[in-house]
């Protein structure tokens, strides 16, 4: 028979309806869904970031130092191609408020600007008015402008005074929105916007203190950028000038929006890995209901081939189907929510229907239909004809033929090759690709163990015929043991290891503070402050360690004579400034890997001591040249030593440490940690800034609760995907309930015929839901905390402990679900009638 032949009579099935397919277009669907909105947010966000890239940047484009203002010639070089030029400077210090005797001081993150700030886009400010009236001030007071939660934590009120460094200032208003506030990246305190000609007195950038110095500029139009930049960096890159311009004005927003796009992409194809299984047992059970039809065709000649194509091709139409609900859903729900999604996002956002993520989730959907579709096909063309009558698929052998097992082998490996093609992450796809099969695998030997000891256990259940019925039932074939404990177990899983990643994660920042963390971070501290400052600390008791060094900041712009990016790519050490320290001799806790420290009074050529596994990730080796810009002069080093450097203990830790005559001369302040008691904090906090009002306090618990929160906005990102897995799995579990509602009823006629109660019968069906819940729960638990555990221990590089408390959780979902999906399919075999149920049978 032809293809044609095939075609007419899957069009005759499809004249059915979509009777046993709503499972399967739904699973089809919200995996597809899922991807495509993913995909759409993306694209909606760079769409944003593209459109508002100048705005969001402050300018066409931006040059920024660190540790320094731009010189004369760099000045000249900018005013020469702009038409305007805004000079900003950014730093971190204390804002101190005075009231009644009491104190308050809080972190703040200050912007000090010039007169054409901002060149593009506009300050909002509560009340309503221009920037440059607020930042006149009062009173001969020069103004400000603050974020509320500092205003709040402050107990300030517009008109109230404060001070920063050794000025006063007046509260003029409260800051609602800064247009530039996504290039600022992330910030340990509020923001705080002065002009910079009021700081002249508050002696808080003198030479070596931390800040840096940002250019934006307004270029004419048709401005060439790239040439621009290229022009730029030729001039001035060995300054350790930084360029920015509005074809990416947030690049850090970018990278991660991009980062974290492609990671839920790939828990969206989880979640098509759990719908290819509900989209498989959909394909089975449809095909088992359809022995009569099959066993017909077959008997008046029809070959293999035939029945195969027949419903490939239904099949087939209907996965389109799925996949186009999938892509409707997918690019229309973000439309609907962009209003909620533009007033949480902090950046901009522009929604349409974009076609490359359609594109990318109806491929993903294409290959996932027709990888989980061919297996149960297959099996089903490879039955003969005589035992098509009775339970064909159930005696089927497991394997389909060998061309078919290729077909599935290649289209798995489109299906990884094109999802790390699209994510533009290898490594995380891979990772994610294997965490999949290993979890399905185990699955897969999970229900098959259950079945075993299902089968091993009933007869052991005497007296308790509730008990064994329902291990019966488990042990065999129609209840669909396999499919829900693959379904709802790899939603589990996903979810178990998501739970397990962010809690790892959190306690690997805040797990060990009280024993190894210091109380405060006091930086910029003069060289002539440090006698008064140690002295202050030592002669307190409830100081037990104080650690300090001197710190400046450079740029690693070369190795070996080569740019420093082609040498080590895109390694953190070379994104941006880097803290640089200088000793004579070793620290007492330093521990030199390879080579030796210079000696004691060197003054020859410089020499570098190196972080030695950040040496070992860029490719190091000792005898490297390291070219770094330090105040816009390049020092040439020579690496002698690699050392351990812990960053986990929130102590001081310098990538690069140079010997002190290399650094002569280089203005900079020292950093200082302090280990104290909790009672004598404030005190400390207290003295020091009375006694040095430029020096920053930077308490390390409110850091890390600051970095919690970015970290609770990711972990809320991906349990919304996993969520998405989950709700995938739910349906799989209800259509492998539905599609047993035959023969549960079956099974209560019978019961009932030999005098079995309803209520009896319902425990029976409670207790297997209940038991394939925990079974699924239990091996989720298991791949969930290995997926964890692996995540942790290889990507995240930290320790690794179970956190019960959602590893429990998963467990008790997992009970939950099949329970409720068991017991809403439960009430129609119970009221069915045994004589109609035993004479429609006969």
């Amino acid at each position: 028979m032809s293809l044609a032949t095939s075609a007419r009579f899957a069009r005759r099935e499809l004249r059915g309806g979509l009777q046993g397919f709503r499972i399967f277009l739904a699973c089809l669907a919200l995996g597809v869904a899922a991807i495509a909105a993913v995909g759409s947010v993306r694209s909606a966000i760079e769409a944003g970031l593209e459109r508002e890239g100048a705005a969001l940047l402050g300018g066409d484009a931006e040059l920024d130092f660190t540790y320094r203002f731009a010189t004369e010639e760099e000045r000249a070089w900018m005013e020469g191609i702009a038409t305007e030029v805004s000079e900003i400077a950014d730093f971190r210090s204390m804002a101190v408020v005075n009231r009644g005797g009491e104190t308050e001081r809080g972190l703040t993150q200050i912007k000090a600007v010039d007169g054409a700030y901002p060149l593009i886009g506009a300050v909002e400010l509560d009340p309503a008015m221009p920037l440059p009236e607020a930042l006149a001030g009062q009173d001969d007071l020069p103004g400000a402008v603050m974020e509320r939660a500092l205003i709040d934590r402050l107990g300030l009120s517009t008109g109230d005074t404060f001070r920063l460094g050794t000025q006063d200032f007046v509260l003029m208003a409260t800051l609602a929105r800064e247009p530039d506030s996504a290039a600022g990246g992330f910030g340990l305190g509020p923001r705080t916007i002065v002009l910079r000609t009021a700081l002249e007195n508050a002696q808080l950038l003198a030479p070596g203190t931390l800040f840096n110095s940002q250019y934006r500029l307004d270029l004419p139009d048709g401005t060439d950028l790239a040439a621009l930049e290229d022009q730029a960096r030729d001039q001035f890159e060995a300054t350790g000038m930084r360029w920015t311009d509005a074809r990416n004005g947030t690049p850090g927003v970018s990278e991660f929006v991009d980062r974290l796009g492609a990671f839920l992409v790939l828990v969206g194809l989880s979640g098509l890995a759990v719908g290819g299984v509900g989209v498989s047992a959909a394909v089975r059970a449809y095909l088992s209901g359809k022995t009569s039809v099959i066993a017909t065709l077959r008997t008046l000649g029809a070959e293999r081939r035939t029945i195969f194509q027949t419903y490939f091709i239904q099949i087939g139409v209907l996965s389109l189907l799925g996949i186009a609900i999938g892509l409707v859903l997918g690019a229309f729900v973000p439309l609907v929510l962009a209003p909620v999604i533009e007033a949480r996002l902090p950046i901009p956002a522009s929604f349409t229907i974009f076609p490359a993520p359609l594109i990318e989730a109806a491929i993903y959907g294409l290959l996932t239909a027709f990888v989980f579709t061919l297996w149960p096909l297959a099996r089903a063309e490879d039955v003969r004809a005589a035992t098509l009558f009775r339970d064909a698929l159930d005696k089927a052998r497991l394997l389909p033929r060998i061309g078919y097992l290729f077909w599935i082998g290649v289209g798995l490996t489109a299906l990884i090759g094109l999802a790390g093609l699209f994510s533009g992450t290898w490594w995380l796809t891979l990772w994610t690709s294997g965490g999949i099969a290993f979890a399905l695998g185990l699955l897969a030997l999970a229900a098959v163990l259950i079945r075993w000891l299902s089968k091993r256990t009933a007869p052991r259940a005497k007296g308790r015929p509730a008990l064994r019925w329902a291990l019966g039932a488990i042990s065999g074939t129609r209840e669909g043991a396999a499919s829900v404990v693959l379904s709802l177990g790899l939603g589990l899983s996903v979810l178990a290891a998501v739970g397990q990643i962010d809690g790892n994660l959190r306690n690997a920042i805040t797990g060990n503070l009280p024993e190894i963390a210091p109380s405060y971070f006091f930086v910029d501290i003069q060289r002539d402050q440090m006698a008064g400052y140690t002295e202050r600390l030592e002669s307190d008791p409830a100081v037990s360690r104080i650690d300090s060094a001197p710190m400046l900041r450079g740029i690693i712009t070369r190795i070996n004579g080569q740019r420093a990016a082609d040498v080590a790519g895109d390694h953190w050490v070379l994104q941006g400034d880097r803290g640089i320290t200088y000793s004579d001799t070793p620290t007492e806790n330093t521990r030199i890997t390879a080579g030796k420290w210079w000696p004691e009074d060197y003054t020859g050529a410089p020499q570098i001591s190196f972080a030695a596994e950040e040496a070992e990730e860029m490719g190091l080796s000792l005898g490297d040249s390291m070219t770094i810009n330090i105040l816009g002069r390049d020092i040439i080093g020579t690496i002698t030593s690699f050392r351990e450097v812990d960053f986990s203990t929130a102590g001081i830790g310098f990538i690069l440490s140079m010997n002190p005559a290399a650094l002569q001369g280089a203005p900079h302040t020292f950093i200082s940690t302090v280990y104290a008691e909790d009672g004598a904090e404030t005190q400390i906090l207290r003295d020091i800034a009375n006694a040095y009002p430029n020096v920053t306090a930077i308490r390390v618990r409110d850091a890390i609760d600051r970095v919690s929160e970015v970290l609770s906005g990711l972990a809320a990102a991906t349990s919304y995907g996993a969520g998405a897995t989950l709700l995938t799995g739910f349906l799989v579990l209800i259509g492998a309930a539905a599609a047993g509602t035959q023969a549960r009823t079956y099974e209560a006629a019978v019961l009932k015929t030999l005098g079995a109660t309803r209520q009896r019968i319902l425990i029976s069906f409670a207790t297997r839901a209940a038991l394939l819940g925990l079974g699924a729960g239990a091996v989720a638990l298991a791949a969930g905390i290995a997926g964890g555990w692996a995540v942790s221990y290889y990507i995240m590089d930290t320790d690794f402990t179970v956190i019960w408390p959602s590893a429990l959780a998963i467990v008790i979902g997992g009970v939950t679900a099949t329970l409720l999906a068991g017991l809403a399919f439960a009430w129609g075999p119970l009221a069915a009638r045994p004589a109609q149920v035993l004479r429609g049978r006969e």
